[in-house]
């Protein structure tokens, strides 16, 4: 039991989080059938995430659903193909992962059946963002600030007792692995190290693992000159403390199901020298556009939440109806603030 391994001060935020599990072992009761939702951004954590809760609670699981079909780079994750994007109309309960944002579920709430449904059916949401879920419906939520919700997934796993195999823990690794960059980011501390030392222990081969997503990683010489293509397009404001890339519906098209170019794009942009913000924003023919933040400072949720987004602190994202030259006369002045008030709380 987690509440037994923890100590001090810890106790009291492990009763909480237990008393939140028991919520969520009381959302599954008397469930037949639930189905999983991940948002139109899925990511390793969320199908990581999906594909383990799939195994620990097996029956209990009919589906698994995402709006937009699982790009060929996370499918390195065995069963990814469990993954559907049909709607589950049968499902007595739904839990949603790694979001609590309208924002990125707007496929399914602008459906106004599948919205119905979502509003007279029981909701669970589970999720690791800062960001304050906004969802036009009631719903339960075990909501955590930990760098991962396959950390949260395998914290209900021990907490409640369900079981966890080799290839679940697997699942749960590739989501925690996702979610920090390879157990870097800002949000990883040592309790992040023993988990992922928790889950190798469960009969993760992380050689197997590793090669295998290292071999859907692999880019096509097509996909190499897009790549540079994108770069060239990089504009670079602030005296290049920000850098932003324009891609147009077009690139989506053409590139997207081969490879995202955000992943091709943002962690080349974090690595320039003086870039402390990172913004690659795609336009979509109905007027929307989106924006994928990554940051060196803590201000990445902020940006986004000035668009009426969310995330982390060092990466998060935002959707707007907005023309593109618009979003970047009102970014450009918004880095600039965010990054002045930074380094003033720094001194």
């Amino acid at each position: 039991m987690l509440l037994a391994m923890t100590g001090g001060q810890n106790d009291e935020r492990m009763w909480y989080n237990g008393v939140m599990y028991e919520n969520f072992r009381k959302f599954l009761e008397g469930k037949e059938r639930i189905s999983i939702i991940q948002a139109e951004n899925p990511d390793g954590d969320s199908l990581g995430s999906a594909l383990a809760l799939d195994l620990m609670l097996g029956d209990k699981i009919g589906s698994l659903y995402c709006p937009v079909d699982i790009p060929k780079y996370l499918r390195y994750l065995m069963d990814w193909s469990r993954v559907t994007n049909e709607f589950d109309w049968k499902a007595d309960g739904y839990i949603i992962l790694d979001t609590g944002s309208a924002v990125l579920l707007s496929k399914l709430l602008d459906d106004a059946a599948i919205r119905n449904k979502l509003e007279n059916t029981a909701v669970f949401v589970i999720d690791h963002h800062e960001t304050e879920p906004d969802l036009p419906f009631s719903f339960e939520s075990t909501i955590e600030m930990v760098p991962a919700t396959a950390d949260i997934a395998f914290r209900m796993a021990k907490e409640l007792g369900w079981p966890i195999s080799s290839e679940a823990a697997e699942y749960l690794l590739a989501g925690l692995m996702s979610d920090t960059l390879g157990l870097t980011s800002n949000s990883v501390t040592g309790e992040t190290y023993r988990t992922a030392a928790e889950l190798l222990d469960l009969g993760v081969n992380i050689t197997e693992f590793e090669e295998r997503r290292r071999d859907y990683m692999k880019k096509s010489q097509r996909i190499l000159d897009y790549k540079a293509d994108l770069i060239k397009r990089v504009q670079y404001h602030l005296d290049g403390r920000l850098a932003t890339v324009l891609i147009p519906f077009d690139d989506i098209r053409e590139y997207s199901d081969e490879y995202n170019p955000n992943v091709l794009i943002l962690e080349e942009l974090r690595l320039v020298e003086g870039v402390e913000a990172a913004v690659a924003i795609k336009t979509y023919p109905d007027g929307k556009l989106t924006g994928k933040i990554r940051a060196s400072k803590p201000i990445a949720e902020m940006m986004a939440g000035y668009f009426g987004g969310g995330g982390h602190q060092y990466a998060a994202g935002f959707r707007v109806y907005e023309e593109y030259d618009k979003v970047i006369s009102e970014l450009v002045p918004l880095v600039d603030r965010l990054l002045k008030e930074v380094a003033n709380e720094a001194i």
